[in-house]
């Protein structure tokens, strides 16, 4: 994961998910939220599951999340402002509570 996130990103840190969208270009600033999804998610299952063993949760759940997240990013919502966060959590829990996990 720090290697695709290095090269693809540029950031020199391992992370959790990463979201590739194939609608827009990387350059172009995501302005709405869309209905069409075209990308791909990648997700750290080592991640995912050191998570849950630290939150004492289900791995089921913890992986279900980074998808989730991933696909979030994929539909046009950001988590990078303090009101994005927010919105962003609250979507991610709905979307968990649907899918019964």
């Amino acid at each position: 994961m720090q290697a695709l996130n290095k090269k693809y990103l540029n950031h020199h840190y391992a992370t959790d998910v990463l979201a590739f969208d194939f609608l827009i270009s990387s350059k172009k600033k995501k302005s709405l939220r869309r209905k069409e999804v075209s990308g791909e998610v990648i997700v750290s299952t080592a991640a995912a599951c050191r998570q849950a063993k630290e939150r004492g949760i289900a791995q089921k759940r913890e992986l279900t999340l980074y998808v989730v997240h991933g696909i979030l990013h994929l539909l046009g919502f950001d988590d990078h402002r303090p009101n994005d966060i927010k919105c962003f959590r609250a979507k991610e829990e709905e979307i968990l509570t649907l899918l019964n996990v």
